[in-house]
């Protein structure tokens, strides 16, 4: 029977580390760390990433690999973690992947189509262009080459606009072209278990005590340290993160201090809406009360139960 490969998905602030932490302790698994944020070195505080002590009981991959100043993409997780795998499967573990970034999780599991590296000069040339004429105009340009990408992105996420513009530069071919090539996917088994509360407005409350925490440890600080480097700008990857986006503003002037307060909180909240939307379309998923004091008892019989008819765990 193959070796298993555990997904452990849930929304912001849901308590996804902690239940990863009890499950380590309890069974041979190893995290790897599904998370857009947490791969940015010096980016601690505002991506609730776990502490040195936590780290090292127990470890967690793909954390820590990136600077700021990089691009990280679902591709290039999918690549790095599929090597994190196979290690561990090698050593005789059991991958337990954590994280809410619900495009990597889909990317390892289903593929991406094979597409060309970012290109620096182009997408500078994109933010000029969108600077001057807004990105309203450049969805529009999009949708003048590419009306199946124009429907799926949104005029306000200029991430994916300049990615589907720059990849149509590039190759003379648009993004929906590759999106409907075949891609690799997973050969492992897979458990899929879903952690959130029940009740929508714990999470919020939760969001916002955990961003007040965040204020109270440094985060503007740490903004602070990114800010004052000169690689850096608002409109990276790193810098446009929920969290790290509303401080830089407020550094800039943009926002007083409890604009930023009540931006970021905001703005965490409908990170979350997304990612429980994205979570209820996984298949073959399992969900569980993360509030619930059974938890960890009851995602531990779960997989076990799994184990018993069909994989060996």
């Amino acid at each position: 029977m193959d070796t298993p490969i555990v997904f452990l998905m849930g929304p912001t602030a849901s308590g996804k580390t902690d239940l990863a932490v009890e499950l380590c302790r309890r069974l041979p698994m190893e995290v790897i760390s599904v998370d857009s944020a947490m791969v940015y070195r010096g980016m601690n505080i505002g991506t609730a990433k776990p502490g040195k002590e936590l780290l090292d009981e127990v470890p967690h991959r793909l954390i820590n690999i990136c600077d700021p100043a990089e691009c990280y993409s679902a591709a290039r997780f999918a690549e790095d973690a599929r090597r994190e795998i196979e290690s561990i499967h090698v050593a005789g573990g059991v991958p337990l992947l954590v994280g809410g970034t619900g495009l990597y999780f889909r990317a390892l599991e289903q593929g991406l189509s094979e597409m060309p590296a970012a290109d620096p000069e182009i997408r500078l040339r994109i933010e000029t262009e969108a600077k001057e004429k807004g990105w309203a105009a450049m969805h529009d340009k999009l949708a003048a080459v590419d009306p199946a990408a124009a429907d799926r992105i949104h005029p306000n996420d200029p991430q994916r606009l300049q990615r589907a513009l720059e990849v149509y530069e590039l190759t003379g071919r648009v993004i929906s072209e590759f999106h409907d090539l075949p891609s690799q996917s997973l050969e492992h088994p897979v458990i899929k278990i879903i952690v959130a509360p029940k009740d929508r407005r714990v999470l919020h409350d939760r969001i916002s005590s955990r961003f007040e925490k965040m204020l109270q440890e440094g985060l503007v600080e740490e903004v602070q340290t990114l800010y004052e480097r000169k690689d850096l700008g608002p409109n990276l990857q790193a810098m446009r993160l929920v969290g790290y986006r509303q401080v830089w503003e407020y550094l800039a002037g943009t926002l007083d201090y409890e604009q930023m307060k009540a931006h970021a909180v905001a703005a965490t909240r409908q990170l979350a809406k997304r990612q429980l939307t994205w979570l209820r379309r996984e298949e073959n998923a399992a969900w569980f009360d993360s509030l619930a004091s059974d938890l960890t008892d009851s995602v531990y019989n779960y997989m076990i139960k799994k184990e018993k008819k069909s994989i060996k765990l």
